[in-house]
């Protein structure tokens, strides 16, 4: 597949920014317990299911401290609905416990120490720092990783190799370019049946001709 030139690279991230520049996720969340929580379920899961199971949670667990002292059977009916969820029903009171007893509560908001939590790995700690603090970080999920092979921006094998490519070939404003090629890749350059009409970036776009009717 042709990769994109540097002039390439950055008009797609011109146009990226200029669309999306204020682009949140769609994850619901009120403060960084609940974004944390939200990330981790959204793992292999929409985030329109997430948003359907997370008001109960929040609920009945609104503190780290509570999810702590949360029965696992309890918590795995509250999530039942979403994929894994036996596994991310024992993580989540791990990395509920982990929190308490040793960051006093608080969602630490850094990549090292959000990765010592249950359930959380890069990926995960860096949607929560892009969203939650802005942080020049990016992370490549399945809509990420379509839309950089699709524009050249990358023929990596795996989600980590893509996005240290695109680190190196964006290098600024990665926060905004993450959530504009999720947003991009979830409504636009779908995995089936792309909206070739309504892409701003066609010009640039390396398989279409694999979409052409």
């Amino acid at each position: 597949m042709k990769k994109a030139t540097k002039k390439e690279i950055q008009e797609i991230k011109k146009r990226f920014i200029e669309r999306y520049s204020d682009a949140v996720t769609e994850l619901h969340y009120k403060n960084a317990y609940e974004l944390v929580i939200a990330v981790a379920l959204s793992a292999q899961c929409t985030d329109k299911r997430v948003n359907l199971i997370t008001p109960l949670l929040f609920e009945k667990y609104p503190t780290p401290q509570d999810l702590a002292n949360a029965a696992i059977e309890d918590v795995k009916e509250l999530i039942n609905s979403c994929s894994f969820f036996n596994n991310k029903a024992k993580n989540l009171i791990a990395m509920a416990k982990r929190v308490v007893e040793v960051y006093n509560g608080e969602i630490p908001m850094n990549e090292k120490d959000l990765q010592t939590l249950a359930g959380v790995g890069q990926k995960t700690a860096h949607v929560v720092m892009i969203e939650y603090t802005g942080a020049n970080l990016m992370a490549v999920d399945t809509h990420v990783f379509r839309v950089a092979h699709r524009l050249g921006l990358s023929d990596d094998k795996t989600a980590k190799a893509t996005e240290a490519t695109l680190v190196k070939k964006f290098k600024t404003d990665l926060h905004v370019l993450h959530q504009a090629m999720v947003l991009f890749g979830r409504y636009i350059c779908t995995a089936k049946n792309p909206k070739c009409d309504e892409c701003f970036l066609t010009q640039f776009c390396k398989t279409k001709e694999s979409f052409k009717v």
